[in-house]
C-alpha cells in the first residue's frame, strides 16, 4: 500500500479500485485521426467525436464530476476528483475535450446560478453532450478584463445581447457559453454581469462564429458577434452588476486555485516520450548530430535537458504539495505559481528540442521527413497561447507580487 492511500478515507480508497478496475475495462480503442495537443486545438468533427464519445463513457464509468452534487448530475463524493485524475493519467487515456465546460462552466454554475439550472445544464455538461466555451476576451478587453464592453439590455423580461468576443476556444462547436458582459456604462467593476448563452442554437439568430486561423495552422480560436441576442433571466448567474465577482470564481478555477478540482485526463498525448514532457528531450537528443557528433554528448545540451527535467519536477511536486493543507503558506500561491511556470517551462524545453533537431525543425505537421511527426514545432508555437491562457504570465506574476506576497499594486 502507497503512503498516498494510507492516507485516503476509505470511500477515497474503495473509489481508487473502482478507477483503475473501470479504466482497466474500458481502454477506448485508437484514434484513427491524429489527436491535437490539448482540446483546444480540436478542429474536425472527427477528432471531437472521438473525444466526445470517450468523456461520455468516462463520466458514465464515474470519472468525472464526482465531488459535484447527485442533484446536479455528480457523484456526491468528497476529494475524490483528484484520484480519478491520477488514474486516468496513469492509464494514458485521451483527453477529456470538454476543458472549458469542466474547468470553467461547471464550478462557475455550480456555486451561482439557481438551483433548475445547474440541474439542467451540468449533466450534460459532464457527459460532453454540451460543449462550452468562454466569452471573456474582446477586442479592446484582453489582461484588462474589466473593460468588456459587449452589452446586455434588459428589454422587458428579455436580455439583447450586442458585442464581440475574440480568442474563443471551441466555439465552432460550442453548445453553450459562460459569458460576462456590461449591463452599466458607468460603472467599470459594478457595471459587469454574468451569463450562461446557447450560442448553437442560436447560429443565424443573433449569433455569428467565425474561426481564427493561428500560426501552427489550427483553428481552435474563434471569434463570436452577439447582434441582438435574446435570453431569458433565468441564463444569468448571480446578481446584476455582480459579474466581476463571479468571473473571479470562474479565473480561480481556471488558474487552478479554485475549490472544485477539474477532471483531468492530460494532454493529447500523456506518455514520457510525448512531445509534451521533458523526459523525450534525452531520446531527441540521441537522434540528431551536432558538430559532428550527437547532439547527446554535446555537454551544453546535456546541461539544457537536466534543467528542464528538474524544473519540470520541481513543478510537478510543487502541484503535489498543494493538495496538502498543512504544507501550504496560502491557498492561492503553489496553483497559481503551478500555472505560471509549468507554461513557461513547456516553452523552454520546447525551444531547446528544435535546438536539438537544427534545421529538421522546419519540418512540419504533414511532411513525411519531419521528425516526431512535427509535434515540437507544433508544441513550440502552441506554448505561446498557454503562456497567455488564463492571464499572462506578467499578470499571473503581479497577482502573485499582489495578493501573495503583499507587494504594492502595480500601476
Amino acid at each position: 500500500m502507497s503512503a498516498a492511500s494510507r492516507k485516503e478515507s476509505p470511500e477515497q480508497a474503495e473509489f481508487r479500485v473502482h478507477c483503475r478496475q473501470w479504466l482497466s475495462e474500458n481502454t477506448p480503442e485508437k484514434a484513427t485521426v491524429r489527436l491535437p495537443e490539448s482540446p483546444v486545438e480540436i478542429m474536425t468533427n472527427e477528432q471531437m467525436d472521438y473525444l466526445r464519445s470517450w468523456q461520455k463513457s468516462a463520466y458514465e464509468g464515474g470519472l468525472i464530476g464526482c465531488d459535484y452534487p447527485k442533484s446536479q448530475g455528480g457523484g456526491g463524493m468528497t476529494n475524490c476528483q483528484p484520484i480519478a485524475n491520477q488514474e486516468m493519467q496513469a492509464a494514458g487515456v485521451p483527453m477529456l475535450p470538454n476543458v472549458i465546460g469542466l474547468g470553467m462552466g461547471a464550478p462557475t454554475i455550480h456555486y451561482h446560478a439557481q438551483d433548475a439550472l445547474k440541474e439542467r445544464l451540468l449533466p450534460l455538461l459532464f457527459s460532453a453532450e454540451n460543449i462550452w466555451c468562454q466569452g471573456f476576451s474582446e477586442p479592446g478587453a484582453g489582461s484588462d478584463l474589466a473593460n468588456v464592453q459587449t452589452f446586455a439590455e434588459k428589454v422587458g423580461d428579455k436580455w439583447v445581447i450586442n458585442g464581440h468576443k475574440v480568442w474563443t476556444s471551441l466555439a465552432h462547436f460550442a453548445d453553450w457559453m459562460i459569458i460576462l458582459v456590461r449591463t452599466d456604462k458607468e460603472d467599470k467593476h459594478n457595471g459587469l454581469s454574468y451569463f450562461v448563452v446557447p450560442i448553437k442554437a442560436a447560429l443565424g439568430k443573433g449569433v455569428t462564429v467565425r474561426p481564427l486561423i493561428k500560426i501552427t495552422g489550427e483553428t481552435g480560436f474563434n471569434e463570436v458577434l452577439f447582434d441582438n441576442l435574446e435570453i431569458t433571466d433565468d441564463y444569468r448567474l448571480d446578481e446584476v452588476g455582480n459579474g466581476w465577482k463571479v468571473a473571479m470564481t470562474t479565473l480561480l478555477h481556471e488558474r487552478g486555485a479554485g475549490q472544485l478540482v477539474t477532471p483531468s485526463a492530460g494532454r493529447g498525448v500523456v506518455k514520457k516520450e510525448s512531445a509534451g514532457d521533458a523526459y523525450s528531450l534525452m531520446g531527441l537528443a540521441k537522434e540528431f548530430a551536432r558538430d559532428g557528433k550527437l547532439a547527446s554528448d554535446d555537454p551544453v545540451i546535456r546541461e539544457e535537458i537536466m534543467k528542464a527535467i528538474i524544473r519540470q519536477e520541481g513543478s510537478k511536486q510543487d502541484a503535489r504539495r498543494s493538495r496538502v493543507s498543512s504544507l501550504c503558506d496560502h491557498p492561492m500561491r503553489l496553483p497559481l505559481q503551478t500555472k505560471l511556470l509549468m507554461t513557461e517551462i513547456r516553452q523552454d524545453y520546447a525551444a531547446l528540442a528544435l535546438e536539438i533537431q537544427g534545421p529538421a525543425s522546419s519540418l512540419y505537421l504533414g511532411d513525411d521527413n519531419a521528425p516526431s511527426a512535427g509535434a515540437w514545432p507544433l508544441a513550440y508555437m502552441n506554448s505561446y497561447g498557454m503562456t497567455i491562457a488564463a492571464g499572462a504570465s506578467e499578470v499571473q506574476r503581479n497577482i502573485l507580487g499582489e495578493r501573495i506576497l503583499g507587494l504594492a499594486k502595480s500601476k
